[in-house]
């Protein structure tokens, strides 16, 4: 009498195909094919096995089940690379739109040119008073000011180059930090930089923006257009 667990169960052909290579180059198997074998594998069990020993209910049950459940993920896989290839589009439509236009991305750069210099501030809760200073690039402050109370999110402010001591500061590249608080508690507050978008590259993570000397950035890591 032949070997009944030497065929196999459909837990070896769910095992099987987990450990099968989406890029490998022969044919991959069909959701037919799946139950074509599986439907084999339960006819081979049920001929080969012991009359005085037979397979009870809840066994075939268990198979079918196991087999439904390798047909019900393959047809989700499929469902969820069709709307990640329609998302995936989307985005990219979106991204280019943005070449040419002025960003808030994460950082703390601030480039005076022409009497004017703009960043942005992301605060995570509503805050009585945000504290902006800027510095040179030895780490000198030139300027420390408050921007006043602002809601939660992101906001835009320019800095028209005018030092703490009233004196015009050069033409140049700067930095600058934030500090909030709403009430006597703190504010998480984080730096956004402008950037003009000049380039989309799609990378392994989804699409990214160049902008330029501030380097690339995830397109989800946009703040605001400006």
């Amino acid at each position: 009498m032949a070997n009944v667990s030497s065929v196999g169960s459909a837990s070896d052909i769910l095992a099987a195909l987990n450990t099968k290579s989406s890029s490998s180059t022969t044919a991959s198997s069909t959701n037919q094919d799946v139950q074509d074998r599986f439907l084999n594998l339960l006819v081979a069990q049920l001929k080969n096995q012991d009359p005085l020993n037979p397979m009870d209910n809840a066994a075939v049950t268990s198979q079918l089940s196991q087999i439904s459940t390798v047909s019900g993920i393959e047809k989700l896989n499929e469902s969820l690379a069709t709307l990640l290839n329609s998302y995936t589009d989307s985005q990219s439509i979106q991204a280019a739109g943005l070449i040419g236009k002025n960003v808030l991305a994460p950082g703390k750069a601030l480039t005076l040119a022409n009497g004017q210099a703009g960043g942005g501030v992301d605060l995570a809760e509503a805050a009585d008073s945000v504290t902006l200073t800027i510095l040179d690039s030895k780490g000198n402050v030139v300027q420390k000011q408050n921007l006043g109370a602002h809601q939660a999110g992101s906001f835009a402010f320019v800095w028209d180059g005018m030092s703490d001591a009233g004196t015009t500061a050069p033409a140049g590249n700067y930095s600058f930090s934030v500090s909030a608080v709403r009430g006597d508690d703190k504010v998480t507050a984080d730096t956004l930089q402008v950037g003009t978008v000049s380039a989309l590259v799609r990378g392994k993570s989804g699409f990214q923006l160049d902008l330029g000397a501030l380097g690339l950035v995830d397109f989800s890591k946009i703040q605001q257009i400006l």
